[in-house]
């Protein structure tokens, strides 16, 4: 054997190691994303099975009085305590019927993305767990909730489905409960959108408008949410009405976005 023709087999025996072991480490990634989904998808439906066993989501109200009486305050919401004595960065739970979206949600306003890649126990997490806005508080009159959109259809992936008008006449509502009382919201809009640079004007940054005490602020974000809406809903907002506004990324172009705005029903409905 020639050195030139030994020096090739050397090469491809070279070359033949080196893809072998990018088929070992492309096989070791997959499997460990596997597992890591797997593991994700028990502990979510750990805490679910915690719910089940955990009081009525409804509140129980408490006996008439007589007329002139001091009204009676009704029973506290305890389903979440459970949950909520494990982890006090527990603000509530996001629930779309029919739908794998299933979640509780967390805030830690001084480390808003504190639970983008961890888990409700505190673990590493690629999915994480959806969180609410820093900016958000109780009451702030719009709730927005980031997630992420995972190419296993888990998190908020689903949301990408209200695309199509078909599904949203499917899933209408949306169960968002705080750890203090439940919520039922109606899906107002549906839209996309992209992360803005700061150096971009006259657009519309849906996720700065989270603080809609004010009348002026919540007739401009209503406004510009209808403006950007795929299809009518027919669902109307007024002033003092709780939003609600999840989020997650969307691969339609950089930095895309895809948006779900709904309203809390007001208990007499």
């Amino acid at each position: 054997m020639s050195q030139k023709t030994g020096g090739k087999s050397r090469l491809r025996a070279l070359l033949g190691v080196c893809c072998l072991l990018l088929v070992c480490v492309s096989a070791y990634q997959v499997v460990s994303q596997l597992v890591q989904e797997k593991r994700d998808a028990e502990a979510f439906q750990a805490l679910i099975d915690q719910l089940e066993q955990a009081e009525p989501a409804v509140t129980t109200p408490s006996p008439a009085v007589p007329s002139g009486s001091a009204a009676p305050e009704p029973e506290d919401f305890h389903r979440y305590d459970v949950l909520y004595e494990q982890n006090h960065d527990l603000f509530g739970w996001v629930h779309i019927a029919g739908t794998t979206l299933n979640y509780p949600v967390m805030h830690t306003p001084d480390d808003p993305e504190h639970y983008l890649r961890r888990a409700f126990d505190g673990a590493y997490s690629a999915s994480g767990v959806p969180f609410l806005d820093g900016d958000c508080y109780e009451g702030c009159g719009n709730y927005i909730v980031y997630g992420h959109h995972m190419k296993n259809g888990t998190m908020f992936a689903t949301l990408a489905d209200y695309a199509d008008e078909a599904f949203w006449r499917a899933h209408p509502t949306v169960q968002f409960d705080t750890v203090t009382q439940p919520g039922e919201y109606e899906v107002l809009a549906a839209f996309y959108d992209r992360a803005h640079t700061v150096d971009e004007t006259d657009v519309f940054r849906y996720y700065r408008y989270t603080d809609l005490t004010d009348e002026a602020a919540f007739d401009d974000y209503l406004r510009q949410v209808r403006t950007a809406a795929l299809y009518d809903t027919g669902v109307t907002a007024a002033y003092g009405d709780q939003l609600l506004t999840l989020s997650t990324c969307s691969y339609h172009t950089t930095d895309g976005r895809f948006v779900v705005v709904a309203r809390q029903k007001p208990d007499k409905e």
